[in-house]
């Protein structure tokens, strides 16, 4: 049968299933039941096909769908006991013990002799016993937490330890349910009514434990608690609090949207009520919000964090954005009604520092998330309208409302921004509003002109109109907060170039001169936070220039003026320092010009880019050390860790890259590694654009390589980069991206058999594999090496046993190559496998008529370690069989090994100690004579 005919039999995707599964290779096995599945009709298959893949999840560790395909199979053929067995199995790896020992107990009825059915009866049976002692005796433990919690004249030191107690056992799945059954809800809302900071910290932490990841559980809180408290609990002015809130709601929002993902069994096997009604209730109360004055600014940037994170689609693949209809539909004004308002000019909510970046931001991500003109032109016109109906409005207050709201849509969804701002009059009031004797006035306008000044319909216009204004205010303005953000409006004007040394808007030395006032206003302690920050804006337009990078860091001063705002509640600044960085270490990307297109621009008198003479490689790297030197490492970490719409996938990406210019030299990892950076990078190569996974991963793979895997990713942290440089193995990638993680990898897998399991379930094999192939030499040695650590796992040397492909043959080709790292890793390979594997030396003769050759040309390597993997081969092929010791002893290897065999004498090394048991294991099997005999027979 040919493959595709195979590919069409579900008969024969059940057979080569069966061998995948018997040679270990359990995704290969997964895809061949899956595709008989979807071509088979018969009841009976189907159940037969549903039972196989079930065992294979089983050992992928994929519990839950090992689970649900034995269900499916048994839903077929009741009767079915190893379907039964096989879902026994998995409700015990799920901490089900219950109907574990009902599957199991029924398998047991059908099967008494059975021993395994009889093991896992006793062992579920001891589990069960074991889980009920835990649960009586918890119960008392949770009515003595409460009662001590809700007692006022309780002491602090017993109440503290109640409260911790408490949190610890929400956490534990048994302990959550005993909480939750014991009416810990009604007891929790008490204890929310208290008013008390820690009280209601470990109140809103143990609902943290009893929510996460349970759906049933969640919509009950939700349903006896009631969003108006929770929302009034996050509204609050204690900032410990409303962040404790707003994650205890984050949490409720991921149980309930990916109960709406997937089905979630209960004891019973019923599908629970969808839990879209509680979805909309949280979503409607959270723009409640918005607008109301009880709430605090914190309070209030927690709940646009929330609906930043909640409501956009994870993945456009997923056609449904409901959830983003219903915010547009319910919430856009109330959103734009926050984002006009400006604190003590005009009536609304009390705001933060950072509520108009969240606005711009949450704005984005909703205007990003439709799918089609017809829902962005509506989101376009309930905007404009607003815009529109408070900039029509008699009086200064609506316009500069209007103002504002501009302000923050052009930061966000910049193509709403510039339609409003080309409504009929809105330009020449800001412009106007330039020159007001208010400072307040002025502030906003020039902050409107600055975010328009980067969009490209409004940047021509400002640069003809507004330049002049701009210079004007930025010299005879006495108030340092106007000047300051005149003074960006001048450094983005004045950037336009962007790296090209020959397009500069400015006369020599004036960006110069604007950077060091810049530099000047950062380090003034007396200003505002607010525009210490647009100093740093103005640095991050200025720092294209190479000049003003060279000044930048030579000034520690600013440098470490820069991270202590980097580090503080003013979110706002995040870009800006991550652009600022980009700048300074020329992380971003440049496309280098094709040299024969070069040469036809010059010839055609077209403008040609120039690179600064001062971006060279090695005043960068300067510029790098003098950074790590500043502090810039602990900056990047606690920028990562802000939890804030502030920090955009935009804003990740340049943190991204700036890691990857810090790590760049061999020398500077230790330094990055010891301040966090190891840490940081693993949620940036996760969490990001593609471009900023792909360099967050590159800086891992670099650290991986250098240093100490288990030092620079302690614990558990090891196995979250095993995902991340995976990724790296992929076409999109460069072939140096590929190297290095490749070297990573080498790295880990040699670590220990959990690291090699955990990047075998990621699917790395396959594509490590296809490297091997490859034609660039250090590529295909650094997969030959990365396999070399692999094959101490038995799956993977079971993919060598099967028959039918050439993994083998490869190998032994690679022994005898000219690359001494790939020949060095390939018999390595070798050495590993027939030592495991005995059967695979009966395999080697027939992998290539070479094979002997190839054998005798390691044992005369002039290279010790490849003599002695030659040497360990011949060693293993010899104990295998007695036919293949006959083989080699009746080839020049006899001879080789014993001019090896002596070459150790007096001071035998470890080749030569071989090479004599192989001579022995000859003269065992009767082959040759040993000295003696020769001796005895002259």
């Amino acid at each position: 049968m040919s493959d595709s005919e195979k590919q069409k039999d579900p008969a024969a995707l059940k057979e080569e299933g069966n061998i995948l599964f018997k040679t270990g290779d359990l995704q290969g096995a997964v895809c061949c039941y899956t595709k008989a599945l979807k071509l088979t009709d018969n009841q009976a298959d189907s159940a037969v096909l549903y039972r196989n893949r079930s065992a294979c999840y089983l050992k992928l560790e994929e519990n839950s769908k090992a689970e649900a395909d034995a269900s499916k199979a048994l839903d077929a053929d009741p009767g079915d006991v190893k379907a039964r067995f096989r879902r026994a199995q998995a409700f015990q790896k799920l901490g089900q013990f219950d109907q574990a020992f009902l599957d199991a107990q029924r398998c047991a009825q059908l099967e008494p002799k059975n021993k395994a059915f009889q093991d896992l009866l006793r062992q579920l049976g001891a589990q069960i016993q074991q889980k009920s002692a835990q649960l009586n005796s918890t119960d008392a433990r949770v009515q003595q937490m409460f009662s001590l919690l809700l007692d006022a004249s309780a002491k602090d030191a017993d109440r503290q330890k109640a409260a911790q107690n408490l949190v610890v056992l929400s956490r534990d799945e048994g302990g959550a349910e005993q909480i939750f059954r014991n009416d810990g809800v009604k007891l929790i809302q008490k204890l929310l009514q208290l008013k008390q900071e820690d009280v209601v910290l470990s109140a809103l932490r143990t609902l943290v434990g009893l929510c996460t990841g349970h759906q049933s559980r969640t919509m009950a809180i939700v349903n006896e608690l009631g969003m108006d408290q929770l929302c009034a609990v996050m509204g609050s002015g204690v900032s410990t609090v409303s962040l404790a809130a707003c994650h205890l709601l984050q949490v409720m929002f991921e149980a309930l949207t990916e109960g709406m993902k997937k089905e979630i069994r209960g004891k019973d096997e019923a599908i629970l009520p969808e839990p879209s009604k509680e979805l909309r209730s949280m979503l409607r109360h959270l723009l409640e919000m918005l607008p109301a004055s009880s709430v605090s600014g914190p309070g209030r940037d927690s709940a646009i964090n929330l609906l930043v994170k909640q409501v956009p689609r994870k993945s456009l693949k997923n056609p449904d954005n409901s959830l983003t209809l219903l915010v547009i539909d319910q919430g856009l004004n109330k959103i734009l009604q926050v984002a006009g308002t400006i604190p003590e000019l005009t009536e609304g909510p009390p705001l933060t520092d950072n509520t108009h970046m969240t606005c711009s931001v949450l704005l984005s991500k909703l205007y990003d998330d439709l799918n089609n003109d017809k829902e962005r032109e509506n989101f376009g016109k309930l905007s404009e309208e607003y815009v529109q109906q408070h900039f029509s409005r008699p009086g200064l207050e609506g316009k500069l409302r209007a103002i504002q709201t501009v302000s923050v849509l052009l930061q966000g969804p910049s193509d709403v921004g510039n339609r409003a701002l080309e409504m009929s009059g809105m330009m020449d009031a800001v412009i106007s509003l330039c020159a007001s004797e208010d400072a307040r006035h002025q502030q906003i306008a020039v902050e409107a002109l600055i975010h328009a000044a980067g969009k490209a319909k409004r940047a021509s216009f400002i640069t003809a109109n507004g330049v002049a204004l701009l210079k004007d205010l930025y010299k005879k303005s006495e108030n340092d907060q106007i000047r300051v953000r005149a003074l960006v409006g001048l450094c983005k004007l004045g950037s336009a170039g962007g790296t090209d040394f020959s397009m500069k808007q400015f006369a020599e030395g004036s960006t110069l001169k604007l950077a060091k006032q810049c530099r000047k206003w950062l380090c003034n302690e007396s200003l505002p936070a607010t525009s210490r920050r647009w100093s740093v804006e103005g640095l991050a337009y200025l720092t294209f220039d190479a000049d003003v990078k060279e000044d930048l860091v030579e000034d520690k001063n600013a440098l470490l003026a820069m991270f202590e705002l980097a580090k503080s509640e003013d979110k706002t600044v995040l870009f800006a320092v991550g652009s600022t960085l980009v700048n300074c270490t020329n992380s971003y990307d440049v496309e280098k010009p094709d040299p024969q297109m070069l040469e036809l621009a010059k010839y055609a008198k077209q403008h040609v880019p120039e690179e600064h003479p001062k971006d060279a490689p090695s005043f960068v790297e300067k510029r790098v050390v003098k950074l790590l030197d500043a502090g810039v490492v602990s900056a990047l970490v606690c920028m990562v860790k802000q939890e804030s719409p502030a920090l955009t996938d935009a804003c990740k990406e340049c943190i991204a890259r700036v890691f990857l210019a810090l790590v760049e030299r061999q020398e500077d990892r230790g330094t990055v590694v010891a301040q966090g950076g190891g840490k940081a990078l693993i949620p940036l190569a996760t969490d990001n654009t593609n471009v900023g996974k792909v360099k967050a991963a590159q800086a891992l793979a670099k650290i991986a390589i250098t240093s100490n895997p288990e030092i620079a990713f302690p614990g558990e942290r090891i196995y979250e980069v095993v995902r991340p440089l995976v990724n790296l193995l992929s076409l999109e990638c460069t072939m140096l991206q590929n190297f290095e993680s490749l070297m990573a990898l080498t790295n880990l897998s040699g670590i220990s058999e959990r690291l090699r399991q955990k990047i075998i379930k990621e699917k790395a094999l396959p594509k490590i594999e296809g490297y091997m192939f490859e034609e660039h030499d250090l590529v295909r040695a650094s997969a030959t090496e990365c396999m070399c650590n692999l094959v101490w796992s038995t799956e993977v040397q079971n993919l060598y046993l099967a028959t039918g492909n050439d993994r083998l043959k490869l190998l032994v080709l690679y022994s005898g190559e000219d690359d001494e790292r790939l020949r060095k890793a390939a018999a390595g390979t070798l050495a590993m496998l027939t030592a495991e594997q005995p059967e695979l030396c009966a395999r080697i003769p027939g992998t290539t008529t070479h094979w002997l050759e190839i054998m005798q040309a390691l044992l005369l390597s002039e290279i010790s370690d490849l003599r002695h993997r030659g040497v360990v081969v011949v060693k293993n092929m010899m104990e295998a069989e007695k036919s293949l010791a006959e083989t080699l002893m009746e080839s020049e290897v006899l001879e080789i090994l014993s001019v090896l065999a002596k070459g150790g004498e007096g001071n035998p090394d470890p080749v030569s100690k071989i090479a004599q048991n192989c001579l022995d294991k000859a003269v065992e099997y009767g082959i040759i004579q040993s000295r003696e005999e020769k001796e005895e027979s002259k």
